[in-house]
């Protein structure tokens, strides 16, 4: 009879697995470097994950903020325009990076055919760009394009993300993103 899992410690690693791509990368990722980082063994890591893209998934899982919480409480386009300027352009913490660095790699990676990690990243974009079409719609019932006008925004974003990392330009992105929201969320005229 197998052993059962220590959910506890299935926890730890897969925080541990984030932490590992954020410094080292996911295209060269082997199992027995990462079992070291983890302080483990590869076959342990085998034992709780079943395979190393499983393993990958599971841990991206444990990173998937609440996209749709975000936005539960704004109450107008401002106020939008404000939670996306703090939430993604001027956020530049240590778990920000490492989470935003693991997430564009994946994205990356994902965009290979055949890649374990596409439905992953498909449902990631999804995800989001629908949260942020939802606040849309309930904002602004008159927005022509809501799904468009979030892919506009959840993209952009996304490419400016990836700008800051590889730059490290924080001033020109933040001014850039800051554009960005500010003109596709315009305030329309009410007549």
């Amino acid at each position: 009879m197998p052993r059962p899992l220590d959910q506890a410690r299935r926890a730890e690693l897969l925080s541990g697995v984030i932490d590992y791509i954020g410094d080292f990368g996911l295209t060269e990722l082997s199992l027995r470097p990462l079992a070291d980082y983890l302080g483990t063994s590869s076959r342990m890591l085998i034992h709780y994950f079943g395979s190393k893209e499983q393993m990958l998934v599971s841990a991206l899982e444990t990173q998937r903020p609440d996209i749709a919480g975000m936005f539960a409480d704004v109450a107008d386009i401002a106020e939008l325009r404000r939670r996306l300027i703090e939430s993604f352009c001027l956020n530049t913490t240590g778990s920000w990076v490492g989470s935003t660095r693991v997430l564009l790699q994946v994205l990356g990676v994902a965009a290979v055919p055949g890649s374990p990690f596409h439905g992953y990243a498909e449902d990631a974009v999804h995800i989001v760009v629908e949260a942020v079409a939802d606040v849309l719609r309930r904002l602004d019932p008159d927005c022509p394009d809501p799904e468009s006008t979030a892919t506009v925004l959840v993209s952009g974003i996304r490419g400016l993300l990836q700008d800051r990392l590889v730059t490290g330009d924080n001033t020109r992105v933040s001014k850039a993103a800051r554009l960005l929201i500010t003109q596709i969320l315009q305030p329309r005229a009410t007549v």
